[in-house]
């Protein structure tokens, strides 16, 4: 009983937080559905009739739809490319001794203690020389970032991962990279969500590359989309199509983190143990 009572002020705690964390995401779900006038004249109320048409708005005229397919090409396509590359870079790095490997990890890991700010003006004058300030460059951008915090994860699973099954794959015919797609790849999977999931993240809200990279609006992703949304909304004064543009958006990284977040706690925890 005195137990039960001790966690009392914790239960508290925990419950004021949630009601912190979870009212401004309820707040912004029945706002998209009130008109402009009904924003400024019962901010908290709920609305007296749910305006489905502020989705539609937002969809076509406010080029959200736009915005939305861009960002999904680029996390697409950013992701595949950095757990392809960084689980290949991984593997050897942790499966084979050669001289230089330790150098090779160090200088991945090395690339975590650079700040962003400090690349942007070369990168910008370098994509802008090759002719890739766009949606490619920006991938890129994004999957040379992402390698550093991907190699330093994933190393840490495939050291751990028997050797035995590789031989063995190995003595039954399998070349060296039948074992590693075949066999190892898989067996790293908790690494692998657990990254997929950060780099989602990373790359679903990103916004200082996006800035510097796209200048052509037709090429905006989600979060570059918004922010001119968010501008050409103190003019228009549809403050329901803002908000709906704004669940729309958020939608994609709450089903992300709700279907995987069991996924994401084992991964970290297994990577922790293993480590």
């Amino acid at each position: 009983m005195n137990i039960e009572m001790k966690k009392i002020p914790i239960y508290i705690i925990l419950c004021i937080y949630l009601i912190i964390v979870l009212f401004p995401m309820v707040w912004l779900l029945y706002s998209s559905f009130k008109t402009t006038q009904e924003i400024y004249a019962n901010t908290w109320n709920l609305p007296r009739v749910f305006h489905l048409d502020n989705f539609v708005r937002a969809w076509t005229n406010s080029h959200v739809g736009q915005y939305f397919f861009n960002s999904v090409t680029v996390t697409s396509i950013s992701l595949v490319l950095s757990i392809l590359i960084a689980s290949m870079a991984a593997y050897i790095l942790a499966r084979f001794e050669f001289k230089g490997n330790r150098l090779i990890l160090y200088i991945f890991l090395s690339g975590m203690m650079i700040p962003v700010q400090l690349a942007l003006v070369p990168l910008v004058f370098l994509a802008e020389s090759l002719g890739i300030r766009n949606l490619i460059g920006l991938c890129l951008v994004y999957v040379a970032f992402s390698l550093p915090f991907s190699v330093f994860v994933l190393t840490g699973f495939f050291k751990t991962l028997p050797s035995e099954l590789s031989d063995a794959a190995s003595i039954d015919g399998c070349s060296e990279f039948g074992v590693f797609w075949r066999i190892m790849l898989p067996l790293a999977k908790p690494g692998l969500v657990t990254v997929a999931i950060f780099n989602f993240l990373g790359f679903w809200n990103e916004y200082l590359f996006a800035l510097l990279f796209l200048s052509n609006e037709k090429q905006y992703t989600v979060p570059l989309g918004l922010a001119n949304l968010m501008m050409v909304m103190e003019y228009k004064a549809d403050w329901g199509a803002l908000f709906a543009g704004l669940v729309i958006v958020m939608i994609p990284t709450l089903i992300v983190y709700i279907c995987l977040q069991d996924r994401l706690t084992k991964g970290i925890t297994a990577g922790a143990l293993k480590g």
